[in-house]
């Protein structure tokens, strides 16, 4: 057995995103088929435990083209004022700033999975903040940055948007909440919260508008539970 968070546009005033941990059988091997099979057996004990059964997994393994495409491997973001196109995974390795080095901009010419396992990554101290072009981002909130990237790359692929506001929540079975901290299931999520809320649009404005904006809402105990404890940013 394993246990994974599924994330959940809240309906509650104070929050934007509900975290739920749900149990299910775990198929050991690396092969898409195996981890198929996780994601089946997640989704069928998610539509018991909360009583939802449009449920979108959001990985390179998912069963659907939509949850494929909105990996942050492959969701693309596209700079108009520097004509360049990278993926989420590679803006966001590339944004990363350590005491003894980064931020590493030459990331962005990588694949996804060169830029998170270039060694600078490791070998360059503590990490302190974020760089992305001419805008520093904290530490903290923790998951700020990453939801701010996948969220603008979100917002500008409209047919994937509205397949993903089709969903009611949202999991990632790469994602364990043990070793990490970012997830781009719990990013989908909150895209599909600040579009019902109608928020989107003033979110979009500007890094200190989306940063005043998540800053009025809460998060919510389980999610505080696993975002709270040192692990790999």
């Amino acid at each position: 057995m394993a246990e994974r968070p599924v994330f959940i546009p809240s309906t509650k005033p104070e929050l934007l995103v509900t975290t739920r941990f749900v149990s299910f059988n775990w198929f050991s091997g690396f092969s898409v088929a195996q981890k198929q099979r996780s994601i089946a057996s997640f989704h069928e004990n998610i539509t018991h435990a909360i009583h939802k059964d449009k449920i979108l997994e959001i990985s390179s393994k998912s069963l659907t083209e939509e949850g494929v495409e909105a990996s942050a491997f492959n969701l693309m973001i596209e700079t108009k004022k520097y004509n360049r196109k990278f993926s989420v995974e590679c803006a966001f390795q590339a944004s990363k700033v350590f005491t003894s080095g980064g931020p590493y901009v030459d990331l962005l010419e990588r694949t996804s999975r060169e830029a998170k396992k270039d060694e600078r990554l490791k070998n360059s101290g503590r990490l302190i903040a974020f760089q992305f072009y001419q805008n520093s981002w904290p530490l903290e909130p923790k998951t700020l940055f990453y939801d701010w990237l996948y969220i603008n790359a979100l917002s500008k692929n409209q047919r994937l948007a509205d397949a993903i506001l089709s969903y009611e929540c949202f999991t990632d079975i790469e994602f364990n909440h043990e070793k990490s901290i970012n997830c781009q299931a719990y990013s989908a999520a909150l895209y599909v919260s600040l579009v019902k809320r109608n928020l989107l649009k003033e979110a979009l404005l500007s890094p200190e508008s989306y940063s005043e904006i998540i800053n009025q809402y809460e998060t919510d105990s389980a999610h505080d539970n696993f975002s709270n404890k040192p692990k790999l940013l």
